[in-house]
């Protein structure tokens, strides 16, 4: 028999161990040193012809060869496990830190790709500005109503998921015509829906509207009713994705359980909220926070359907971002807007994930 290969620590000189150590700060400082020249370049207080990042790019990939290289000088056979991760997460690292550090010059310049100034460094003018836009706080405000509705999602997803997990005929059938609105794209929905069904002089549902005494149905007219619309749109395609997670969670409950509470007296809706109910918190809020997440890039069917109007009414903050860049041309105040919606997505998750964590644990 072939004996297992133990990997011990190898005897690491002092003079090794400087020179790995030599690798690791060496390519950490020409990675630091070509990033500074070239925000220095970028933001005009140096003037060497620098068109794009690629340098600080190149910089990066020898930085982190060095320090991969570095691990096997420092700790022999131990340090080539760590080279099994290592360039995965400096991979990670280049398609998000980067792109974010990169992000935030930007948002931190005024770019108008329709102006012949080009781009010049200011500072957080960007961000004041934003926070005195009516149109982005009132996308922000958009975003609040949207996100509470989806409370009413999830009652609706939950009694539907309580139908088809029940003893009804053509149960399978309806499994598959319920999930059938989650296999189209926002955009079908948008035009299928939005545009020709509540088309407001041909369309079908503004007939229906004519015939039971609505003169002038206008279904994007009016603030209220125009939200409304988007909420009732982006809830018909999304509720099947939780109906569907809620209706898993209900199979996997034990039916012993629903049966020693009905030998013991319980009536049906008693045992729903001291048995059921109980149950599937866990999976309840599993299925809200991924639907948070979802209407939180609500954009697609607002776009299409409304552009954010009338007057803002229906804008999310990604579409309204959409519009800054394609119709002003506004690549920093867009890319601020973008960076401010960010932090707030990750605070409130965190904050969420917080509150909801003592529900999320399975009950036992």
């Amino acid at each position: 028999m072939s004996e297992l290969h133990i990997v011990t620590d190898d005897e690491i000189s002092p003079a090794r161990e400087r020179r790995g150590k030599m690798m690791i700060w060496g390519g950490f400082g020409l990675l630091v040193v070509t990033a500074l020249v070239q925000t220095a370049d970028q933001t005009g207080l140096l003037s060497l012809g620098l068109e794009t990042w690629r340098p600080t790019l190149y910089a990066f990939c020898v930085f982190s060869t060095l320090l991969c290289w570095a691990q096997v000088v420092l700790y022999g056979e131990q340090g080539k496990r760590t080279l099994f991760v290592l360039p995965a997460a400096l991979f990670v690292g280049a398609l998000v830190i980067f792109p974010l550090i990169f992000g935030a010059g930007i948002a931190m310049s005024d770019w108008n790709l329709a102006s012949p100034d080009g781009r010049k460094f200011n500072g957080f003018d960007n961000f004041w500005q934003a926070m005195e836009d009516p149109f982005y706080l009132n996308a922000l405000w958009n975003m609040v109503l949207y996100t509470a509705a989806i409370l009413v999602e999830y009652v609706i997803a939950f009694g539907l998921a309580l139908l088809l997990n029940a003893d009804i005929r053509a149960r399978k059938f309806f499994r598959v015509a319920f999930l059938l609105p989650l296999m189209l794209s926002p955009v079908a929905v948008s035009w299928m829906i939005g545009k020709s069904m509540f088309e407001p002089r041909f369309g079908p549902m503004a007939r229906l509207a004519r015939e039971l005494g609505w003169e002038n149905p206008s279904f994007y007219g009016s603030p209220e009713i125009a939200r409304l619309m988007m909420m009732m749109m982006d809830a018909w395609t999304y509720i099947p994705f939780m109906m569907i997670m809620l209706l898993a969670g209900l199979q996997a409950i034990p039916r012993e359980l629903h049966e020693a509470a009905e030998v013991d007296g319980a009536s049906p809706w008693r045992r729903f909220w001291e048995v059921t109910f109980p149950l599937m918190l866990p999976v309840s809020i599993t299925a809200i926070l991924i639907r948070v997440i979802f209407k939180l890039k609500l954009a697609d069917i607002v776009i299409n359907i409304t552009s954010g109007g009338p007057g803002g009414a229906t804008d999310t903050v990604t579409s309204f971002i959409f519009r800054e860049y394609r119709d002003r041309s506004n690549v920093g105040y867009g890319t601020m807007l973008a960076f401010i919606y960010l932090v707030v997505i990750v605070v409130a998750m965190t904050v969420l994930i917080k509150v909801t964590a003592r529900w999320s644990r399975p009950q036992t």
